[in-house]
């Protein structure tokens, strides 16, 4: 059963009918565990790097995967595919690929008639799960063709506008040791992330069972267990959950202190060289909603805040060199900020 928490007074786009809304959200909580089931056949000893990326994907959001090589980010965008039940294609990002070779181009043809022609060839952002491997590798120009898509969930070539499939996701993946031959994502991609979601080592007994589970005769499949449909209908569902004042106050404590023009800790403002924006407060929003659902509850609470913290704002703010001169974190600035909130 789903547990009702807090109280939601006036703060956001509740369910008229909160007995059907309890009934969805249950449904969508079974839907939601034989995900997680199939998608742990696969993946191991990364339950919070899936349940970050299920959260960011509920959302309607892109999430940027950053962690070593050889720790399953290629397999969990592979699995999520097929479980999701979505189009899902790769693209090795390389110093040389250009925007064409992402979005597209027109080509000239011409017919048995003799007329002349052009036609659109549509590129691999035209599907529903797209993964952009090795994302930094890339120019900014051909970074940035990723932009109108990611926001505007459509690309224009030759003045003309070509929509994108729905549901259109990039989980976009990162290396963060082997920085020779990259370029830094700009502050404005960053920010169309909804989570950057750190994948780390798993522990010596998810090791072992992937190793018994991915070297023997028969290796472990993922079963679809979702639709492109019924995810965006669980997309539209997480924005009806009601969210308490007490909530909606705490993300705004925690965004707004994460700006050095309107942080009330003067030793964190004299570190920052800029912040978050509202995007950031919006992302927090739903990803708590999501991460309520997913733990089955109908209402996020400020544990949901807490947890999501990280994840929403590394990405989203800067240290000033003499902060990081001093040896200073962002991890440490965001421990600090979530502290402020009881």
């Amino acid at each position: 059963m789903i547990e009702v928490a807090g109280t939601a007074t006036g703060s956001t786009n509740g369910s008229g009918d909160p007995a059907a809304l309890v009934a969805e959200v249950e449904a969508l909580g079974e839907r939601l565990h034989r995900v997680r089931e199939s998608v742990g056949r696969v993946i191991f000893g990364q339950e919070e790097v899936v349940e970050q990326t299920l959260i960011t994907l509920l959302s309607g959001g892109h999430a940027l995967l950053v962690g070593v090589p050889g720790l399953g980010k290629t397999k969990l965008v592979e699995t999520l595919g097929t479980v999701l039940g979505l189009d899902a294609r790769r693209v090795q990002f390389t110093p040389d690929l250009m925007p064409a070779d992402i979005i597209g181009s027109e080509v000239l043809e011409e017919s048995e008639a003799g007329k002349r022609a052009f036609r659109f060839i549509p590129g691999p952002v035209f599907c529903q799960l797209l993964m952009a491997d090795e994302i930094n590798r890339a120019s900014p120009r051909t970074q940035s063709a990723l932009l109108q898509a990611m926001q505007e969930f459509r690309v224009a070539v030759a003045g003309h506008v070509h929509p994108l499939p729905t549901p259109f996701h990039v989980l976009a993946t990162q290396n963060p040791i082997e920085q020779e031959g990259t370029y830094p994502l700009p502050e404005a991609q960053l920010d169309r992330f909804l989570l950057e979601v750190e994948i780390t080592y798993p522990d010596e007994a998810a090791e072992r069972a992937m190793l018994l589970a991915t070297t023997g005769a028969r290796e472990a499949r993922p079963v679809q267990a979702l639709t492109g449909p019924e995810l965006i209908a669980a997309q539209g569902l997480i924005r009806r959950i009601p969210v308490g004042e007490g909530v909606l106050d705490a993300i705004l404590r925690l965004v707004r202190s994460a700006r050095p023009e309107h942080s009330p800790l003067p030793a964190i403002a004299k570190q920052l060289a800029w912040g978050p924006g509202p995007r950031a407060a919006q992302a927090l929003m739903l990803a708590t909603r999501a991460r309520a659902v997913l733990d089955g509850r109908l209402a996020p609470s400020i544990e949901d805040v807490l947890a999501l913290a990280a994840p929403v704002l590394r990405h989203r703010m800067a240290l000033n060199f003499s902060a990081r001169a001093e040896g200073v974190q962002v991890s440490d600035v965001i421990e600090t900020l979530k502290a402020q909130l009881g």
